[in-house]
């Protein structure tokens, strides 16, 4: 019989594996945060490399490198997972919403969907061996197995509270609380649930049992505002006392032994709370994030993780003294972002967070800021000299910040203004402007150290201003206001839009050819340094936040769920790419016509070495050739 095969020469083969390995990088792709934007709900370690967590609509994310790497496999589910137990490591489990249980037998790369019987949301999951668990839910659901999650069987809970977390030490001693200070006991692996005397009547969230007696449960309380709860037992649960030193801190969310003296509770706003007693007195540690903190677990003594909103992850290798961020950026929106080279970058936003990178975006490194609001805008006129702006610090001016050495260093400038300061251009070796609220221009010709106001000529909000040189920009705001100076600000004169909608974004090519974005997905473009505005006729609708120009032929407009459009006419046809995201996109940088990054909501950063393009398929000519 003949057989007909094909076969490629060396050349072919190599060249089809480069262009495997360009499409993987091809296009928009996100560079953080990392492992994800998602906001993460629990995590488990089950050894000091392997960190499994999980995030919202059935995502988990997995690191077998400590953190520094991240891969997204498959739980076959789109419902929300809400905490995972692993009893070594391979063997884990994880439960959520509408009674979903997912299990994995290979340390979290595949996962396989059991059957609960149940439709509840499932909340505390705790394994003592790779067959013994028990589960608990809203309603006061408890479910239990001894074959490894083949089959689940209810128990008698004794209540119809939520409850909530979940520990057990061996296959008879386990404790679950939840909601309404429940706190609920078994000697006999849940046969029988005896309820005992908590003290409190909020919520409590989390359990953590080192052994049969030394255990700790956390929680909320409402004062007007919800406050942290922690309770401690030394007896098995024949006594609850209230933690000391708590203070009134965020509501806690879970709490994890490190050893048979040290724990660590999380919560929101970025709250850890650290114990070397057993619970009995603790100590609130140096804030690393303001996100809501989810989940907390110890592989052993020493190592733990720490998850929360919008991808953030935290890691320490002292039992809890220190925690680091092995992971990636930030979870606050970046509102800014201003490229000098394919490799020089820094991004801005909520909180005064600054981020900066030296390698194209593979590593993102946060920056010491001196104040704490958010920053709106930031333009660098080379590798070392940048201006960021944004609302004031407080009742006090300061809402510009500078810095000559790259952002190791940002010093607070007197801006002689208390409006927020919504945009900066700084173009020039000395000459920058920056506009914001009430029609403010400010004025600086000694590279960012003074401030002069400048006569706009409105009292209307200006979002954005874009300079060429020193002496020729145009700046943009509410009511269709656009502004044209040709000296350096000493004038400004108004130009006719043709909308009465906020124009939020401006960018310009040259003097003579910019691109103008407003509301409701409207693009105005100008050929004639803006002695005319034309509206561009797009199908796109979308919400526009930026522009940024390559050329004169092309730019690129980023936007609100991850909208991008690009133009390589120069905005007489717009084209939409594929940016792999839904968050709101808020500012784009271009340094040329392949490379730039795009920043938005949840510490989005998005790049692109091929001017958001997907690399062309290239498909080999085929050789056939006979085999008998």
């Amino acid at each position: 019989m003949r057989v007909l095969s094909k076969t490629l020469p060396f050349w072919v083969v190599i060249l089809l594996l480069r262009t495997a390995a360009s499409l993987a990088q091809s296009g928009w792709y996100q560079q953080a945060p990392w492992p994800t934007s998602d906001w993460l709900m629990a995590v488990a370690t089950p050894d000091a490399s392997i960190i499994v967590a999980m995030a919202e609509q059935g995502r988990i994310v997995r690191s077998t490198d400590a953190g520094e790497t991240w891969t997204r496999p498959s739980s076959g589910t789109s419902n929300q997972l809400n905490t995972v137990c692993f009893v070594d490591a391979s063997t884990g489990t994880a439960v959520g919403e509408r009674g979903t249980i997912v299990r994995t037998a290979d340390g979290g790369e595949t996962w396989t969907s059991q059957p609960s019987g149940t439709t509840v949301a499932l909340v505390g999951v705790s394994f003592v061996d790779a067959k013994t668990g028990t589960v608990v839910g809203s309603s006061g659901t408890i479910l239990r197995t001894t074959d490894g999650g083949e089959t689940w069987t209810p128990q008698v809970s004794g209540t119809t509270n939520a409850l909530l977390g979940v520990a057990f030490v061996d296959a008879d001693i386990g404790t679950a609380v939840g909601s309404s200070g429940t706190i609920l006991r078994t000697t006999d692996g849940g046969a029988t649930w005896t309820l005992q005397h908590s003290g409190v009547y909020e919520s409590l969230a989390s359990v953590s049992f080192f052994d049969a007696n030394a255990g700790i449960a956390v929680g909320s309380f409402y004062n007007g505002t919800y406050h942290g709860e922690i309770l401690y037992t030394p007896d098995g649960g024949a006594t609850w006392r209230a933690g000391q030193g708590v203070g009134m801190v965020p509501s806690l969310r879970r709490v994890s032994f490190a050893d048979g003296n040290t724990a660590t509770a999380v919560g929101d706003s970025g709250t850890i709370l650290r114990t070397t007693d057993g619970g009995e007195t603790w100590t609130l540690q140096t804030r690393a994030v303001f996100e809501n903190l989810n989940g907390v677990s110890f592989a052993e003594a020493n190592t733990g993780s720490i998850v929360g909103g919008y991808g953030v992850t935290l890691r320490t290798l002292d039992g809890g003294a220190t925690w680091t961020m092995p992971s990636h950026g930030t979870g606050r929106d970046l509102r800014a972002v201003s490229f000098v080279d394919a490799k020089t970058g820094t991004a801005a936003g909520e909180y005064a967070t600054i981020l900066r990178t030296t390698d194209g975006g593979a590593t993102w490194t946060s920056q010491t800021s001196p104040g704490t609001n958010s920053l709106y805008a930031v333009s660098f006129l080379d590798a070392s000299n940048g201006i960021a702006v944004g609302a004031p610090f407080g009742s006090r001016p300061g809402a510009i910040m500078r810095t000559t050495d790259g952002g190791q260093t940002w010093t607070a400038q007197a801006s002689g203004v208390l409006e927020s300061l919504n945009g900066v251009s700084f173009v020039a070796a000395v000459a920058a402007t920056a506009v914001g609220s009430n029609g403010t221009i400010l004025r600086s010709t000694d590279a960012g150290e003074t401030w002069t106001r400048q006569a706009s000529g409105t009292t209307n909000f200006l979002f954005g201003v874009a300079f060429v040189d020193a002496d020729t920009g145009t700046a943009v705001g509410d009511n269709g206001t656009i502004l044209r100076t040709v000296d350096g600000g000493q004038t400004w004169t108004a130009q006719a839009s043709g909308t009465p909608l906020t124009i939020v974004s401006v960018a310009f090519a040259n003097s003579q050819t910019g691109i103008a974005l407003a509301y409701y997905g409207t693009i105005l473009r100008t050929v004639d340094g803006g002695e005319t505005w034309t509206g561009q006729v797009t199908s796109f609708l979308d919400q526009h936040a930026a522009v940024a120009f390559v050329d004169e032929t092309t730019a690129v407009v980023v936007g609100w769920s991850g909208n991008i459009l690009r133009t390589t006419d120069g905005g007489e046809t717009w084209n939409r790419q594929a940016s792999g995201t839904t968050e709101n996109l808020l500012a784009v940088s271009f340094v040329d016509a392949d490379t730039a990054t795009a920043v938005g909501e949840h510490g989005t950063i998005l790049h692109t070495t091929t001017g958001g393009e997907l690399s062309p398929r290239i498909l080999p000519p085929p050789e056939l050739s006979e085999a008998r």
